[in-house]
């Protein structure tokens, strides 16, 4: 027995939008500010620190700031910027928050901007989905999931670069 082609195309286009695509965490929308693909990298047995990547966008006429959030097993989550000084890579702490400028957005990936899981109590398993927070200036506080990936790998579903 076939399926009249209406009821196919219905039932495909249902099934699009409500099944996410596989390796991607949802985007999350907390006032003006859209966050994308958040994900982390799995990490090893007694790790101590692990990275959350995603994009920013603020979709309004005034700047946000990233200033925190919260990870589980993670009592420090930090944001961070990576950059090349004197021909050397450096790691900081941004201690005033990551700013998201209106009508832009700010990609958060390795060897760039992230943040920092700091001191792990336990360690990111690969394959799953892990929540926690993000904490901005003026839109507030949202919870977001991260995919995890494997260690080492560049993003989930092979996204390893996104515009800016």
């Amino acid at each position: 027995m076939t399926m009249p082609r209406r009821t196919a195309m219905i039932l495909s286009a249902t099934l699009l939008i409500a099944l996410p695509s596989l390796g991607h965490a949802q985007d999350v929308r907390i006032g003006s500010i859209v966050i994308e693909r958040p994900w982390t990298r799995a990490t090893p047995e007694g790790a101590r620190v692990g990275g959350g990547f995603f994009v920013l966008r603020n979709t309004g006429n005034e700047p946000d700031r990233l200033i925190g959030g919260t990870f589980p097993g993670a009592p420090r989550f930090e944001v961070h910027e990576m950059a090349t000084v004197d021909g050397v890579m450096r790691m900081r702490e941004l201690s005033g928050g990551l700013i998201i400028p209106p009508r832009g957005q700010v990609e958060l990936k390795p060897g760039g901007y992230h943040v920092m899981f700091m001191d792990l109590t336990q360690p990111i398993r690969s394959g799953g989905r892990v929540k926690g927070t993000l904490v901005f200036e003026r839109a507030g506080t949202v919870e977001v999931e991260y995919a995890v990936t494997a260690p080492g790998a560049p993003a989930p579903g092979g996204h390893g670069t996104m515009r800016h």
